[in-house]
């Protein structure tokens, strides 16, 4: 007898799982399934589980496949799960490729092809909130996006477009999932869109996802004009649909939890914030070769302007720029100055220049201080006058960052508001206003693709 087992959370079951265990039934003559528990999904880091772990059992059941389900409840516990049960083969799906190489020291490990389509109709009849997204864009945000995404529940990566059809059938050979070279199609095999194009496409994208009724997720900068972002959200609200900004680190629990205890009187009343986040890049990177759209500023502005808009706000009285820039005129370091009536406010970025990187608060009782990666937010501390009074605060920052946002963003389709003061809409339209004011400055005023 050939022994099989897989595992999974089967969150709101669908098709996918339904053929997932079809195919590792069909790779031996008896089939155990794992099913995680709440706690051990939370702790690996799988977000916004729905169904109950007795439900979650119970559809598995229902399938037919199963001739024992077990519960998974630790890490390392598949390896025990496969010396006790005498496994011939482990069988998980293709987006886990490689991820369990190590079990091939116990079995055969088998991985098997996910189901590229989750059907719309099997999703009405069940009236399942599982969202089939479609990335526009293949670089090297959107490879970031797809394992962040596998670990939200309610969340199924339909396709990807992009108008260079070769980049987007590597992409989708790569993630295994579907290919799509027109838009038109795009749209009607999803229900709401991931942008990571670059930055000037972000406009045209965002309006005709809206047009076609799409809710939309699109990465930093949203747009690179002010008045864009108003009306790409005006026209959200028109169509009865999210429109969400990927500042991920406006999502994080450790930055949510830095912001709180700043606003709580802790330090006083703030009268200074520092941000400052600065990386090395490649010398032919897009950031450093686009003259019109590259550059420090647009790359990590987003970043450092969003302590400075979530503590002092957007009525800034003064603002200046000052730019070290490389020989093309580009600028590889740049420093934006606030005077707002209560406080001063820097935020610093660089891809030239490599500086501390740092998120400092400064009260009139105390400050607070992060360092880098302080825009991962998972380790702050509170200093007073007392040199040795110090608060020390951590938080779980898990993988890069970007399942908090996946997650916030389903919670709002899904009729939730608790996660839109984490970034506002007239925020995000600051932001655009402050990077459309520093390309003026600089004599590259955004003209973003229509």
């Amino acid at each position: 007898m050939t022994r099989v087992i897989t595992y999974g959370t089967f969150d709101l079951f669908h098709e996918g799982h339904y053929r997932l265990l079809q195919r590792a039934k069909g790779l031996g003559d008896y089939l155990i399934v794992g099913v995680t528990t709440e706690a051990y999904d939370k702790a690996r880091g799988k977000l916004n589980v729905v169904d109950s772990l007795v439900t979650r059992i119970e559809n598995v059941k229902k399938t037919g496949f199963a001739d024992e389900i077990v519960i998974e409840e630790t890490q390392g516990q598949k390896v025990n799960d496969i010396k006790k049960f005498h496994i011939d083969v482990f069988a998980i799906g293709s987006d886990w490729t490689g991820a369990f190489d190590y079990l091939k020291d116990y079995c055969r490990v088998a991985y098997l092809e996910r189901t590229r389509n989750i059907s719309s109709t099997m999703l009405r009849e069940k009236n399942s909130p599982i969202q089939r997204i479609g990335i526009i864009g293949s670089g090297r945000i959107a490879a970031r996006f797809l394992p962040e995404a596998r670990l939200v529940s309610g969340v199924s990566a339909q396709g990807v477009y992009n108008p260079h059809t070769e980049s987007a059938r590597r992409f989708a050979d790569q993630w295994d999932i579907n290919v799509y070279e027109e838009t038109e199609a795009f749209y009607e095999a999803v229900d709401a869109v991931y942008v990571a194009s670059p930055h000037e496409t972000h406009y045209g994208y965002i309006r005709d996802a809206l047009a076609h009724g799409k809710h939309v997720l699109c990465e930093k900068p949203m747009t690179l004009k002010q008045r864009q972002a108003e009306e790409l959200f005006g026209l959200a609200r028109e169509k009865g649909r999210i429109l969400f900004e990927g500042i991920k680190t406006a999502y994080c629990p450790g930055f949510h939890k830095l912001l709180g205890i700043a606003c709580s009187g802790t330090i006083g009343s703030i009268r200074n914030v520092e941000a400052c986040f600065t990386k090395l890049e490649r010398a032919g990177s897009r950031e450093l070769t686009d003259t019109v759209y590259g550059g420090s500023f647009t790359e990590l502005g987003s970043y450092v302007l969003l302590p400075v808009l979530k503590l002092f706000g957007k009525a800034y009285e003064e603002l200046r720029f000052d730019t070290i820039r490389d020989e093309k005129g580009l600028d590889i370091f740049t420093k934006a100055s606030f005077r707002y009536p209560s406080g001063i406010a820097t935020a610093t970025c660089g891809l030239g220049v490599k500086s501390e990187g740092r998120l400092l608060v400064a009260g009139t009782k105390g400050y607070i201080v992060a360092e880098a990666p302080w825009w991962k937010t998972s380790y702050f501390e509170v200093h007073y006058e007392d040199a040795g009074r110090v608060e020390k605060y951590s938080e779980t920052f898990l993988g890069d960052g970007l399942r908090y946002e996946i997650s916030d963003f389903l919670s709002m389709i899904n009729g939730s508001s608790s996660s839109e003061f984490k970034l506002t809409r007239g925020e995000s339209a600051a932001v655009a206003g402050i990077l459309e004011r520093f390309l003026e400055e600089e004599g590259r005023p955004a003209q973003e693709r229509q």
